[in-house]
């Protein structure tokens, strides 16, 4: 009797939990099994996804048409909850409570405002929140905090390993470029193309980090996001423009003002693709990888070694989930390639 009172009382202990160390040093302490995860923003939903998607109670912003055939099946459908970071943060925490996940993950900047905001709503609503450095030297670390968290440590630590080589290759060449040998880059964002990212930002971090000088460069006075004049940008004059905006793409070879800029005279204006997350940003997140493979061809087309095609289709399989059809990839690779769709 005495056994089976003690079995009893074992079954109806609460689930156990364990700590995770986050970025931000904080000690959290979640479940041991985590089924349940709402993502603060959308960066953080592409980690959670890569990772676990079986996890992720949904998109803070549900998936466009045009998405969805880049996102596995069972979860093109998930609900949009919105979000609780970032710009345009509209999710309430009655709906994170209606939703009753296990942990709150956000991925981005680990500033006092959002470790305030993480404590916060972890107080307010005693679910664990686990705040994760988002910058993008970070990401292997970042994969291997939640992968922890998660329950997936060989995925985690088998994502950031591929992210360790990924850096590598590309710091072996760039290792072969002076400073002042570089291509001038500007990220032209908005229909105008005169939203840019400063130099450090976290929305420009690609370029930096595949090798080109970012032109929006004020000296490290301004961070994040700015609102450039067309006069900024013909002083800059950039030989390289990238952009995800198909607007700005689609005028800027007629537009009178750009004429002038070195970048539009050579034909040197690329589109990222944008499916099923951009590969610039939009969110700062894993979906940058890809696009730093893709920038870095751009760049330096005589040094990098590699078929984009076979990569973006092992890149979608291994973080994504989804075996691409060749008709999915030259969707998505037409306009990176400087090539109308078939």
């Amino acid at each position: 009797m005495r056994f089976l009172l003690m079995i009893l009382a074992v079954l109806a202990l609460p689930a156990q939990a364990r700590t995770v160390t986050d970025s931000a040093g904080r000690v959290v302490e979640v479940p041991d099994e985590v089924t349940t995860v709402f993502a603060a923003g959308p960066p953080a939903s592409v980690l959670v996804y890569v990772l676990k998607p079986e996890t992720l109670a949904g998109w803070p912003r549900a998936l466009r048409p045009e998405e969805r055939a880049y996102i596995a099946e069972p979860y093109r459908d998930l609900p949009e909850t919105g979000r609780l970071t970032g710009r345009g943060g509209e999710a309430n925490l009655e709906r994170v409570l209606q939703i009753k996940p296990d942990l709150i993950v956000d991925f981005g900047s680990v500033r006092d405002t959002y470790v305030d905001l993480a404590n916060r709503v972890q107080d307010q609503t005693g679910i664990p929140y686990l705040l994760i450095d988002g910058r993008f030297d970070n990401t292997a670390q970042a994969l291997r905090i939640l992968g922890d968290a998660l329950g997936v440590p060989e995925r985690g630590e088998a994502l950031a390993q591929d992210v360790g080589a990924r850096f590598d290759r590309l710091d072996t060449l760039l290792a072969e470029v002076p400073e002042d040998a570089r291509p001038r880059v500007y990220l032209a964002r908005g229909p105008e193309g005169l939203e840019t990212g400063m130099k450090g930002s976290i929305n420009t971090e690609i370029i930096e980090r595949a090798g080109g000088r970012n032109v929006a460069d004020d000296g490290g006075a301004t961070k994040g996001l700015v609102n450039a004049s067309m006069e900024q940008v013909i002083v800059a004059n950039p030989d390289t423009i990238v952009t995800w905006d198909r607007n700005f793409f689609a005028s800027v070879q007629d537009d009178p003002l750009w004429q002038g800029i070195d970048a539009v005279q050579k034909g040197r204006v690329y589109l990222s693709p944008t499916a099923p997350f951009g590969w610039i940003d939009r969110p700062p997140s894993l979906n940058r990888m890809i696009g730093l493979q893709w920038m870095a061809g751009l760049l330096y087309p005589d040094r990098w070694q590699g078929d984009l095609h076979e990569e973006t289709r092992a890149f979608y399989k291994l973080y994504y989930h989804v075996d691409l059809s060749d008709d999915e990839l030259e969707r998505l690779l037409a306009w990176a390639e400087g090539r109308a769709p078939k």
